[in-house]
């Protein structure tokens, strides 16, 4: 059966210019010609996994993967409804508002995806601190297909309860209490710090997120992700970067792999 739901998007982070990514401010957004902070794409992203798992079952998020394109923004207040229909072995997954357009759309399934054999894998693998200054991301500059500093990621309990109360508004398991789970949100946003551990740059958005759950991510420890760009390119104005990584728990054991692919630099809409 299909699986459907609606969420009112809000803003979960500081409406602030001095935030990370400012593309979620009001100040910065409008100097790029929108009309509203973006919310987080990741974030997004992440209230989808209700629907997900509605379909495919809780065994998606040791044993199933996700691929989705974000398409329009999702700015604070938009009615956002969220299904997952059934194609085949898998799901169809859109998010679309108001209007009747689809501001993220894409696919999941159990077992292994079709792509992740794409995913570069790196040597690099241990956690490292980051640079003292941090070079500015170009296309120039961009170092393709080489490993980049590893970084570590806490998310203990009340990291766990705090995300899935303030960021995703669901306080039910699997994200809190016992045996609780990574959030696919909180996941997909590593990626993003990961490229700010190494890299200078923004106002960013959120293109497309390809995520393979491979082992069960459990919540209270902390997670590294290593990986590497795999490519740079522009379009519109606007310059890409395709990122991979690959997530490991504190044993070292590989829990999941993911491609990120984000525009790191912005060309100013009318």
């Amino acid at each position: 059966m299909p699986a459907e739901y609606q969420v009112t998007a809000f803003l979960d982070n500081e409406d602030s210019p001095g935030i990370m990514n400012p593309i979620h401010s009001t100040e910065v957004a409008a100097t790029y010609g929108y009309r509203a902070p973006l919310v987080g794409g990741v974030t997004v992203y992440g209230w989808g996994a209700r629907a997900a798992m509605a379909t495919l079952g809780d065994a998606w998020l040791e044993d199933g993967w996700a691929d989705v394109s974000f398409r329009r923004p999702v700015f604070p207040g938009d009615v956002l409804t969220i299904s997952a229909v059934e194609d085949g072995d898998g799901v169809r997954l859109a998010w679309t508002n108001e209007a009747g357009a689809a501001c993220i759309e894409g696919a999941a399934g159990r077992g292994t995806a079709p792509w992740l054999g794409e995913i570069a894998i790196p040597s690099r693998r241990r956690a490292e601190p980051a640079a003292e200054t941090l070079p500015r991301l170009t296309m120039e500059n961009a170092p393709i297909g080489e490993d980049l500093r590893p970084c570590a990621f806490p998310y203990p309990m009340s990291e766990a309860e705090e995300y899935a109360r303030d960021h995703q508004r669901d306080l039910n398991p699997p994200w809190v209490g016992e045996g609780a789970r990574i959030h696919p949100g909180w996941l997909a946003g590593r990626m993003t710090r990961f490229l700010h551990h190494n890299y200078d740059y923004g106002p960013s958005i959120h293109a497309r997120s390809q995520i393979q759950h491979i082992a069960p991510l459990l919540a209270g420890q902390t997670i590294t992700v290593a990986g590497s760009i795999a490519q740079v390119y522009e379009r519109k104005g606007h310059h890409y970067a395709i990122v991979d990584g690959l997530v490991l728990d504190e044993t070292g054991r590989e829990i999941a792999r993911m491609r990120h692919t984000t525009a790191f630099h912005l060309a100013r809409r009318e």
